[in-house]
């Protein structure tokens, strides 16, 4: 982990695969804490989709994970905490995010996944991680960055549990 400037710490993973992946989503699951605001930036088919189905199935979710572009949110509740899956790849206009009522889902007692932020900036609130998803050959390159002091606690507390994390 390197710590660019004072406002933001990063850490860089290599995912080679899909069960990479998941081991990933078990290990940063348990370090989101109802209030935290993650934001997965990457092309299509990067690995989005997928750490959110690794990061919900680690919580307990036994159910289907499903993309959310046509639903735009999905929800699930886990042990009294709401998740709260977005994708705003279909937003025409940032807007639409006011029109859909969606800033009440961020709230004290629920974790936002947000996909495709940007489609929705200045409205959507911002990120205590931003997870950035990069092809790397067969594989992915995931930066996580913190982006506040929630998210530097996320960081720390997942580099201090696991710290071949980024091995």
């Amino acid at each position: 982990m390197h710590a660019p400037d004072d406002n933001q710490s990063t850490l860089t993973v290599h995912l080679p695969d899909a069960s990479a992946t998941d081991r990933f989503g078990e290990r940063l699951a348990p370090v989101l804490r109802a209030g935290t605001v993650v934001w997965l930036d990457g092309d299509l088919g990067a690995g989005k989709t997928a750490l959110v189905r690794a990061l919900l199935r680690a919580r307990g979710h036994a159910g289907t994970v499903k993309s959310p572009t046509y639903a735009l949110v999905e929800i699930y509740v886990i042990s009294k905490i709401y998740w709260y899956h977005f994708d705003f790849y279909r937003f025409n206009f940032p807007e639409e995010f006011v029109d859909a009522g969606f800033s009440d889902y961020f709230r004290d007692d629920a974790v936002c996944l947000v996909e495709w932020p940007e489609k929705a900036a200045g409205h959507v609130p911002a990120p205590d991680l931003m997870l950035v998803f990069r092809f790397a050959g067969a594989g992915r390159t995931l930066d996580i960055v913190a982006r506040s002091e929630e998210g530097r606690k996320c960081l720390n507390t997942l580099v201090s549990h696991w710290p071949d994390v980024a091995g």
